[in-house]
């Protein structure tokens, strides 16, 4: 990987307040992948809404927060689940991924309903992210405890009208999922292989489609959550690294962000109205930071 052309360090933007941390038992996902920890939180699943909210999921304790533009966090969702990553979808239903449950709608404060809870005779390894197309289009990951291992992480797409279609079904913890800004091509990050994969949109009618990797990636666990702007940057959240990178349109490295605190980034999110402000999210603290991109 070609040295980045800047090195920037993201500042502070907001931080989960004490009230709302975790002060339990730990669940059974945070037992299961921090074991001996108490976590307080884990924030995963950034994007905006169209107000400039920016909204978060808490996986272990099935929480949804809104946080406004001026910092102030709202409890919106608190189901029994795990909930990795919510998205509005176009008509205006709350559809969320959730580890325990699979694809879900939010539909008041402690409800939900399934809308799937597997694929064919087998149910979900464990729903990891997910993101619309502008064409209405749900693309969602299934990465479940895959590695190396048992590269058996899925990629699922369900097109409006239509029913849950496999896409892949052999990479390395499938995790972060987004589009191009034109809609073309997928990006999907295979933690556990430190890459980032893609492939295009229009899918075959018959067979596989070609996945490739875009980026090979180094250090912590591997790339997370992924985003793109406008002008067709894309930023990856590098897991257990405190650090996130920025990609041109030709996969060359942009920026380097450095977190000033926490290494479990695991989120990342371009401001809509400030498309070179980018979010990004550690999980560690409870932290949300903010960096302005150059040119």
């Amino acid at each position: 990987m070609i040295g980045p052309k800047h090195v920037l360090t993201a500042r502070p933007r907001f931080e989960l307040p004490k009230g709302l941390k975790h002060k339990g038992e730990p669940s059974k996902w945070a037992q299961m992948t921090r074991p001996g920890m108490q976590m307080h939180s884990f924030l995963e699943g950034a994007f905006f809404d169209d107000e400039e909210n920016l909204w978060l999921c808490d996986v272990p304790y099935g929480r949804v927060f809104k946080v406004s533009p001026l910092g102030t966090w709202q409890l919106m969702h608190h189901i029994d689940g795990e909930l990795h990553s919510m998205r509005i979808a176009p008509d205006g239903r709350l559809i969320a991924v959730d580890y325990r449950h699979g694809l879900i709608e939010l539909t008041s404060y402690d409800r939900f309903t399934v809308l799937s809870a597997g694929y064919g005779s087998e149910e979900f390894l464990g729903l990891s992210d997910m993101c619309f197309g502008s064409d209405g289009t749900l693309w969602f990951t299934d990465s479940g405890r895959t590695s190396l291992s048992d590269p058996a992480g899925r990629l699922f797409c369900l097109p409006v009208g239509g029913s849950v279609q496999l896409v892949a079904d052999c990479v390395p913890y499938s995790n972060g999922v987004c589009l191009s800004p034109d809609g073309a091509w997928v990006y999907v990050a295979a933690t556990r292989a430190n890459q980032v994969l893609k492939l295009s949109s229009n899918l075959p009618k018959t067979g596989k489609p070609m996945v490739g990797t875009y980026l090979q990636l180094s250090g912590g666990l591997g790339p997370d959550g992924l985003a793109t702007n406008a002008k067709g940057l894309l930023a990856v959240a590098q897991a257990q690294a405190g650090r996130a990178y920025i990609f041109t349109p030709l996969g060359d490295l942009h920026a380097l962000v450095h977190l000033p605190k926490g290494l479990w980034t695991t989120s990342v999110a371009f401001h809509p109205q400030e498309t070179n402000r980018l979010m990004i999210v550690d999980a560690q603290f409870g932290c949300v930071f903010d960096v302005l991109l150059p040119d």
